[in-house]
Formats: C-alpha cells, sequence, structure tokens
C-alpha cells in the first residue's frame, strides 16, 4: 500500500523559509513523477512544483519560480519543497503527490497518491 506523510509545515514570517518534507512507503519511486500541491482557504487546489524521481527533471507554478525548489533523496525515499522569500499568499495546506509514469502533468487528477497534507501559514 503506498503511502505518503508530509511534514515540516508552520507558521513562519514573511520573507522566510520553510523545508517540507514527503516519505514515501510501499512504493518504488523509479518511474513516478511526484508533485506538490497546494489549497489556501476558499480556494482549489493549485500545483506547486513537480520532480521525475529518474533524472530528475523539476516543474514549478509560475508564482513559485525562483523561490522554491523541490528536490529528492533516493535513499530516503523522501521528495522535499525548499520554501523561501514566503509571502502571506503562499499560506495553504501543502500536499505530496504521487504519479506513475514519465511525462510531467499539473494536474492533479493525474496523480494516483496523495498524503494528507500539511498547513503552511505565512504571517505578514
Amino acid at each position: 500500500q503506498v503511502q505518503l506523510e508530509e511534514s515540516g509545515g508552520g507558521l513562519v514570517q514573511a520573507g522566510g523559509s520553510l523545508r517540507l518534507s514527503c516519505v514515501a512507503s510501499g512504493v518504488t519511486l523509479r518511474r513516478y513523477f511526484m508533485g506538490w500541491f497546494r489549497q489556501a482557504p476558499g480556494k482549489e487546489r493549485e500545483f506547486v512544483a513537480a520532480i521525475k524521481w529518474s533524472g530528475g527533471n523539476t516543474y514549478y507554478a509560475d508564482s513559485v519560480k525562483g523561490r522554491f525548489t523541490i528536490s529528492r533523496d533516493y535513499a530516503k525515499n523522501t521528495v522535499y519543497l525548499q520554501m523561501n522569500s514566503l509571502n502571506p499568499e503562499d499560506t495553504a495546506v501543502y500536499y505530496c503527490a504521487a504519479r506513475r509514469g514519465t511525462l510531467w502533468t499539473m494536474t492533479e487528477q493525474s496523480y494516483d497518491f496523495w498524503g494528507q497534507g500539511t498547513q503552511v501559514t505565512v504571517s505578514s
């Protein structure tokens, strides 16, 4: 059974940084894309970043490009989201997701497994 568990969320002041982690179990990620999505209060869930496990190709939403970095650790079966220069608009529940296959997409319906989410709150 595939499980994704996020951690690292919290409260941070504007301009600060956080690093989110997502540990995957029950799956070999070699043929997966790993993605981060977020959902702010009253808004739909949106794509943030994705990484191809094999090869390390990365993709970002325009709103986070240059501030967020997605990476992975083979040995730990973990994907990270380093978030810098945070602002209140980044406040949301952040979800880790896994998608089988070799093609990237930002469409959440294309992702097969999801974590429970971790809250990120940025104060002004």
